[in-house]
């Protein structure tokens, strides 16, 4: 016991993976492959609770921006108009599928 070396813990967890994967194939099942978007994988990463609510409030939104963009203004002016942030402003725009015009 004293002075014996330690077995290397890695070991003993791999071969004991290995006799459950033998055990397992050796039984004759075979291993599935899982679609992405089903089990623990949502449709669209990050979508919780709080992330559904912000999209409906910029959903809200989405008509005075695109109001605003209709009068060929930049986004840094529709932001100040509106009162909004310009990282909130391009979001709507590139949600709703509609483009601000060009820094002139």
């Amino acid at each position: 016991m004293i002075g014996e070396p330690m077995p290397d813990p890695r070991h003993s967890i791999i071969d004991n993976l290995n006799q459950q994967l033998e055990a397992f194939f050796g039984s004759g099942k075979k291993a599935q492959i899982i679609p992405n978007g089903v089990g623990v994988d949502g449709p669209y990463s990050g979508t919780t609770a709080h992330h559904e609510r912000l999209r409906k409030e910029r959903d809200k939104l989405a008509p005075s921006v695109r109001a605003e963009a209709a009068k060929g203004v930049v986004a840094s002016v529709a932001a100040k108009n509106l009162g909004m942030h310009i990282k909130r402003v391009t979001l709507i725009a590139q949600e709703n599928g509609f483009k601000f015009a060009d820094t002139p």
